[in-house]
C-alpha cells in the first residue's frame, strides 16, 4: 500500500470520529435531563450492601451521580470509567431497573467494579432526576450546584476533566 493511501485512509478515520463526536454531542445536549433549579437535590437510599446513604452528608466536596443499567450495552462500556473516576473522587450510581441487590453485586463483580450502587428497581430515583436515558451523568460541584449533565458515553479522560474543573469551583 501506498504513503498517499495510508494518509487517506487517516484522514477518513479522523473525519469520522469529529463527526461521531459532534453527533454524540448533539445527542447528549438533546437528551440530557431537565433538573430544575441545578442544585443536589436530597437523596437518602440504602446501597446494594445494606448501608445508608445521605446525598447531604458529601457537602463540601464535588460529587458525580451516574445513572445506569446492568442491561444497558453503553453502561456495561463505561463501567471501567466510573470505575477509575470513583478511587479518586465522590461517586455515587444509581442502577435502574436492574434487579435485585444480589444481582447487582453479582453483575459488578463479574465487571470488576466496586463503586457505590443504589438499586433504583422501582424507577422512583431516576424518575425525580428526570433521567430519561442511560447513562447519564451528573456532576456538582462543592457547592451542590449541578456543573455537567452528560448522557451517553464518556471516557475516563473526560469525567476526570470535568471532576477536576468542578473541584476548583
Amino acid at each position: 500500500m501506498k504513503i498517499e493511501s495510508v494518509k487517506k485512509i487517516i484522514k477518513e478515520i479522523l473525519i469520522m470520529l469529529v463527526v461521531l463526536g459532534v453527533v454524540s454531542s448533539i445527542i447528549s445536549y438533546v437528551r440530557k435531563p431537565d433538573i430544575g433549579d441545578h442544585t443536589l437535590s436530597t437523596l437518602v437510599a440504602r446501597d446494594i450492601d445494606g448501608k445508608e446513604l445521605d446525598i447531604a452528608n458529601y457537602g463540601g466536596k464535588p460529587i458525580l451521580i451516574n445513572f445506569w443499567a446492568t442491561w444497558c450495552p453503553v453502561c456495561k462500556l463505561e463501567l471501567s470509567n466510573i470505575e477509575r473516576v470513583s478511587q479518586k473522587y465522590q461517586v455515587v450510581t444509581v442502577a435502574v431497573n436492574s434487579g435485585t441487590d444480589i444481582e447487582i453485586r453479582e453483575f459488578m463483580k463479574e465487571h470488576q467494579a466496586d463503586f457505590r450502587v443504589i438499586n433504583d428497581s422501582s424507577g422512583d430515583i431516576s424518575s425525580k432526576f428526570n433521567i430519561e436515558a442511560f447513562p447519564t451523568m451528573l456532576i456538582y460541584n462543592s457547592k451542590g450546584e449541578l456543573s455537567f449533565s452528560e448522557v451517553g458515553y464518556t471516557t475516563t479522560g473526560g469525567l476526570l476533566a470535568r471532576m477536576l474543573w468542578v473541584a476548583d469551583k
